[in-house]
């Protein structure tokens, strides 16, 4: 059995209505300056957090957060003057993604001599001396629990990682009733990424029994639920099990993470702005399809995770796990073609070649993907 790390928060909080718990949370009792950062969305549901806080000796600023689709690094540099300026002792990220990712580096840039492009790419950061609460309000990308965090380079149109131990948070509070007013197609784009964080972490060519669990527990919740959610946002059985769904997924993301289907969407989110989850939903079926051949077992192994119950050949029953993911994203009025989101033939060659330079992903694959099976993946899906 091979060596692996697993990195997680110190203490994770799930339940309906935690997010109430934050003001008595440790880390806040031992911070004189608190630093929220929220989603335009969640202002309303937070408020009673921070009006608890500062209704003691402790200074509080809210910076809300209303940036359209991926972060910048630009946008990121406007957050962290105000953080510096402010100079607090912990930052709380409430949101999406784009939200966490954004507070997990305020957290480790503020005061810090290291700027945000001097740190992008694997291991470089050198720090992080800030206390750091995350929120998740969707249930999808899992950067709660992770090392990652992605903004958009908005200079090559590329997304740019930066990935480090010092991103993972202190505490995070997982609440369900945060997700209850996402939208269908939000919870239907968002589901579908924390599916493929547990799709690719388990069919990864350095997939670990370490992980394996929550990933083959991640597919099940997920894909048992997303539909019910979508076609019901109040629907709160099927909310937490998403929340917990994608909880496994962040889980998988820093000792194993993702493969070929994240590393293809890149440059549908650098250069075309498409939503990540929305991405990857168009390209996990090809991609699985494509990948299969390199270990049916396993993805057979996710078929039946998926629900599918048929018998046959590993390659029959992975087969038919992807027709099950299809069924489910078609049920979620989740777009089946590139052509649909406005992508022409045209510009295949050009992502081909942003995917290609995502080796930090690639290299996790189980079968090697050329420039020339990306335009193939790609051009089926036209």
């Amino acid at each position: 059995m091979n060596s692996i790390i697993l990195q997680q928060p110190g203490k994770i909080v799930f339940g309906e209505n935690s997010v109430l718990q934050i003001a008595d949370d440790n880390l806040i009792q031992s911070s004189k300056r608190i630093l929220f950062l929220v989603a335009s969305p969640l202002l309303n549901a937070v408020q009673p957090v921070w009006d608890k806080i500062s209704s003691t000796d402790k200074q509080v600023v809210v910076i809300e957060y209303n940036f359209p689709g991926e972060p910048t690094f630009v946008q990121f540099d406007t957050l962290l003057n105000k953080s510096d300026y402010f100079r607090p002792d912990c930052i709380v990220g409430v949101g999406g993604g784009s939200v966490l990712d954004c507070a997990k580096l305020l957290a480790a840039l503020t005061e810090n001599t290291q700027r945000l492009e001097e740190v992008v790419g694997i291991g470089i950061l050198n720090g992080r001396v800030k206390k750091l609460i995350c929120v998740p309000t969707t249930s999808g990308t899992g950067s709660e629990m992770s090392p990652n965090a992605i903004l958009l380079n908005e200079a090559n149109e590329t997304k740019s990682g930066i990935i480090s131990p010092f991103l993972v948070p202190d505490v995070c509070y997982i609440d369900p009733v945060l997700t209850a007013s996402l939208p269908a197609s939000l919870t239907a784009e968002t589901g579908m990424d924390a599916l493929s964080h547990c799709i690719e972490a388990y069919t990864n060519k350095f997939a670990h029994p370490a992980v394996d669990t929550y990933a083959l527990k991640g597919i099940e919740l997920i894909a048992a639920n997303l539909q019910k959610a979508c076609e019901n946002g109040q629907n709160m059985e099927a909310r937490s099990a998403l929340s917990l769904g994608s909880m496994y997924g962040g889980l998988c993301l820093g000792p194993v993470n993702t493969s070929a289907v994240h590393a293809l969407s890149y440059g549908l989110g650098g250069k075309f702005h498409v939503s990540h989850g929305l991405a990857n939903a168009i390209l996990m079926p090809k991609v699985l399809h494509f990948n299969m051949s390199a270990d049916p077992k396993r993805h057979a192994e996710v078929a039946r995770a998926l629900g599918v119950k048929i018998e046959g050949t590993d390659e029959e029953i992975a087969l038919a796990g992807i027709e099950k993911i299809i069924k489910i994203s078609k049920a979620c009025g989740i777009p089946q073609r590139l052509t649909e989101i406005g992508i022409t033939g045209e510009v295949l060659s050009e992502l081909a070649d942003i995917a290609m330079n995502v080796t930090r992903l690639l290299k996790n694959n189980p079968r090697e993907v050329t420039k020339e099976d990306a335009i193939e993946i790609y051009k089926k899906l036209m």
